[in-house]
């Protein structure tokens, strides 16, 4: 039974497009992230709202794109600078 849950959320977040939001949510955090004295908890602050009117399976993962992609983000100040 856990198996076939498992199955369900591979299928949900592999759909084109959660895939597409999470995609959008990179380059958003990567955005937020390169800039000096933003980091990530403050991207995902500030870019929540563009999460609103989605269900909540491809905000959270647009959530999680704009996260790590802030977090990337933050390396390329760190060594550029």
């Amino acid at each position: 039974m856990e198996f076939g849950l498992l199955l369900k959320g591979f299928a949900t977040v592999l759909q084109p497009t959660s895939l597409l939001l999470i995609l959008m949510g990179v380059v958003g955090g990567i955005l937020v992230g390169s800039l000096p004295g933003l980091t990530a908890t403050m991207g995902v602050a500030l870019l929540v709202p563009f999460t609103f009117g989605l269900p909540v399976e491809q905000g959270v993962g647009m959530l999680l794109g704009i996260f790590c992609g802030a977090i990337y983000g933050g390396s390329i100040s760190a060594i550029l600078i």
